[in-house]
């Protein structure tokens, strides 16, 4: 077990370098950044034409719950100030170039998952641009959906404990409901990402793998970049006020890597059990 192991972790890593794995976490990284501004401004302008332009900031603060504070911050702190200085109108020319440029984003994660599964990509432009729009809206809908949850649950929790006072000790589970939530729909949009977004299909029992490893490494790597943050670096020395976004920068390339990393372990487990194509390279690092 342990020789199986070794010899596809190699196969994994080895594939990744082959592939310029790590210049395609960059571009993940890149078009992230770039999608982010985009994405966020479409989520909150659709909760506004629905009626709850108060959600925004719940839709912010949601999609930043697993973000170390350090990291998130600065970020928050300039997305508030864009979303509070753009013009209403959902159905715009500005919410639509939003769209476009939050589908960038996906194209990128679609790209890097495609080479992680030694897939070769034979679907339309057409196909694909519509699939990744289509992940943007239903992102957005889903962060509505699930911050909306969030930000009743504790109106509801407040009105049942004025009825039943007993209640009242049980106040942590919320916040522990609300990381719980936070982590479920995380996984909901990785496992998205695996199964549709790369060329090819491969069967749902066998993504698992990569994507709990995926999720394990991204917290565990979260804590850590989080205690390097208070206890090491100061970014703000060598990058004055891009200090922010390069740290964000920074935290974005490492979480691309492990997603890319996700999918190279999948695609050699799936060569494993003779799924995939063979790849006759040798076992070295």
């Amino acid at each position: 077990m342990i020789v199986k192991g070794k010899r596809i972790f190699i196969d994994a890593v080895n594939h990744f370098n082959a592939s310029d794995g790590w210049a395609m976490a960059s571009h993940v990284t890149l078009s992230m950044i770039m999608a982010l501004f985009p994405f966020l401004i479409f989520a909150t302008s659709l909760a506004g034409f629905l009626g709850y332009e108060a959600q925004s900031d719940a839709i912010v603060d949601l999609v930043f719950e697993t973000w170390p504070d350090e990291v998130a911050r600065p970020i928050v702190q300039e997305i508030n100030t864009v979303l509070a200085g753009r013009h209403a109108g959902f159905l715009s020319l500005g919410i639509g170039l939003a769209v476009f440029f939050a589908s960038n984003g996906v194209e990128a994660v679609r790209m890097a998952l495609s080479r992680a599964y030694r897939a070769t990509e034979n679907r339309s432009f057409i196909h694909c641009r519509l699939q990744s729009l289509l992940f943007v809206f239903c992102g957005a809908a889903v962060l509505f959906m699930v911050s909306f949850l969030l930000v009743f649950a504790p109106y509801f929790y407040s009105f049942a404990a004025r009825s039943m006072p007993e209640l009242a000790e049980y106040e942590a589970i919320l916040l522990i409901m609300r990381f719980v939530i936070s982590i479920g729909a995380l996984m909901v949009a990785v496992f998205a990402c695996h199964a549709w977004l790369p060329a090819g299909r491969r069967p749902v029992s066998e993504l698992w793998p990569g994507i709990l490893v995926t999720l394990i490494l991204w917290l565990s790597v979260a804590g850590l970049f989080t205690a390097y943050l208070r206890g090491f670096a100061d970014y703000s020395a060598t990058f004055a006020g891009l200090a922010g976004i390069m740290t964000a920068q920074i935290f974005l390339y490492l979480m691309a890597v492990i997603l890319v990393l996700g999918g190279e372990l999948n695609a050699a487990l799936l060569k494993d059990r003779q799924l995939a194509p063979v790849d006759s390279r040798p076992d070295t690092v």
